[in-house]
């Protein structure tokens, strides 16, 4: 009320500008001088005029207001998910394969939301969502998941892949039992891939012959560009190497070598604006894809 009083230089324009009663401006101007203890006005008869402490007190009052502003409207951002952060917690397959993309898409809409991504097992990242570590998780499907709310993320093909020379030599999409017996290179134990390839191996009376294992999906490329033996892998992390490094990889012929990335939050009505934006873009990006 007072800046309205000292732009308009009348207290009875600032009454019909904010449409209160011109006594009731008065009182307050009157009660603002009292606490300060110094006249913000000269009356006149005509209007009034800010004296040196009314000035000094417009240009700061301007300043916090203009600063009251900003904060309603950063406050706005991050109600609407344009500002925050997110913790991602995603497995080597999703960081591999889809998540660069995905990201990068939602980055140019939310420049300001900052993510803080770790890559961990599918095990490891159920528990960092469930004891509020993570914001969100990507897992394998193939995981149980009591507790948390699940959507589907992306469709996973996993392939045989072998180096250029190796004897191994297929033609067309080849059984488990075809390769499983072949000297394998696989990833770290506790990986949820390497879990289940040794699950469908017991479950088929086979014993994988794992030569080597290594921590991530280059490095089982590696391995097995070397010739030391052949591997299981995502498609998406086959696929783009084949021109530059001396691989060759084969469809698998079994109905779980189509295997479902799975999205999972604690609650999904209780996750702040930006974790929601999130989901839902990567949902978004699934529907865009299938």
């Amino acid at each position: 009320m007072f800046l309205t009083v000292a732009k308009a230089g009348s207290i009875a324009q600032a009454s019909e500008a904010e449409n209160v009663a011109a006594s009731a401006i008065s009182k307050r101007i009157s009660d603002l001088e009292d606490k300060i203890g110094t006249p913000l006005f000269y009356r006149q008869t005509r209007g009034v005029e800010l004296t040196p402490a009314g000035r000094e007190l417009a240009r700061h009052s301007s300043n916090v207001l203009s600063l009251v502003e900003r904060m309603e409207t950063q406050m706005l951002d991050f109600a609407s998910g344009a500002k925050g952060s997110v913790r991602i917690a995603a497995n080597t397959s999703a960081i591999t394969q889809f998540l660069p993309e995905d990201l990068a898409g939602f980055v140019e809409d939310y420049p300001d939301v900052r993510i803080d991504l770790s890559e961990q097992t599918s095990d490891e990242i159920l528990t960092a969502v469930r004891d509020g570590l993570a914001d969100l998780g990507i897992f394998s499907g193939l995981v149980e998941e009591p507790e948390l709310e699940v959507l589907t993320y992306r469709r996973d093909t996993l392939v045989v892949v072998m180096g250029k020379d190796h004897p191994f030599r297929p033609d067309n999409p080849v059984k488990f039992a075809e390769f499983a017996k072949l000297a394998m290179v696989g990833l770290q134990s506790g990986s949820s891939l390497q879990a289940f390839l040794e699950a469908r191996a017991a479950e088929q009376g086979l014993t994988l012959k794992t030569r080597v294992e290594t921590l991530s999906f280059d490095g089982v490329r590696r391995m097995v560009e070397a010739g030391l033996g052949v591997a299981v892998l995502p498609l998406g992390a086959v696929e783009p190497y084949l021109e530059s490094a001396q691989l060759r990889m084969q469809e698998i012929d079994e109905d779980w070598a189509v295997r479902t990335l799975k999205l999972a939050v604690k609650d999904l009505n209780a996750v702040s604006r930006p974790v929601r934006a999130l989901v839902e873009h990567l949902i978004s990006q699934n529907l865009g894809n299938t």
